[in-house]
Parts: C-alpha cells; structure tokens; sequence
C-alpha cells in the first residue's frame, strides 16, 4: 500500500468530510495522538514501565489517520507531503544530517 492508497482508504472512516472540519480535526487529533506517543515513551523512560511497542505503533498509526486527514482537506496528497518533507531535508541536510547543519542552518 503506498501514501495515496491509505489516504483514499483511511477517509472512508472520516465522519465530517468538509475541509475546514477536517482540517481542524486532522490538526487537533494528530496533537492528542502525538501527546499519547510521547505518554508511552515517558513512562517507560522514568516511570520504569516496558516499552510497549504495540500500543506506540497503534497511536502512530492513529497519527498516520490525522495526517491523511490534514492532506484531505489541503487538497493534496500524503505522497505530496513526504515528497515536499524529502525535498526540504535534502535542501538542509544536503551531505546527511550533521549537527554543524543543525545548528547553522538558515
């Protein structure tokens, strides 16, 4: 499955399709989702729990939803937006990641 194969099909599962409610949800849900990421690893960084990896793949995947979410109501593609992040990476980061780049970039 690739990017526009799972944005065709995760929207068939979107309650509210206008644009400017998706748009709101996609960027509400994928802050919520995002904060449960981070609730996992905490607890496991300093609250001594196991990593428990399948609920982190399951609040990515919730994230993957919002982010298909957020394309849909832009009018675009999920391709079109890791293209785009591609290409700005590669602007960055022309030669790999380097902390010089990091720290100087414009």
């Amino acid at each position: 499955m690739d990017f526009n194969d799972y944005q065709k099909l995760a929207m068939r599962t979107a309650r509210d399709t206008a644009p400017d409610r998706l748009l709101l949800n996609g960027v509400m849900g994928l802050c919520g989702e995002a904060g449960e990421c981070i609730d996992i690893v905490k607890k496991h960084l300093f609250q001594g729990h196991e990593l428990d990896k399948e609920k982190l793949i399951d609040e990515a995947s919730d994230c993957l939803w919002y982010i298909a979410s957020l394309a849909e109501s832009l009018g675009i593609t999920m391709e079109s937006i890791a293209i785009h992040n591609v290409e700005k990476l590669k602007k960055r980061y022309p030669s790999g990641f380097s902390a010089e780049d990091s720290i100087n970039r414009e």
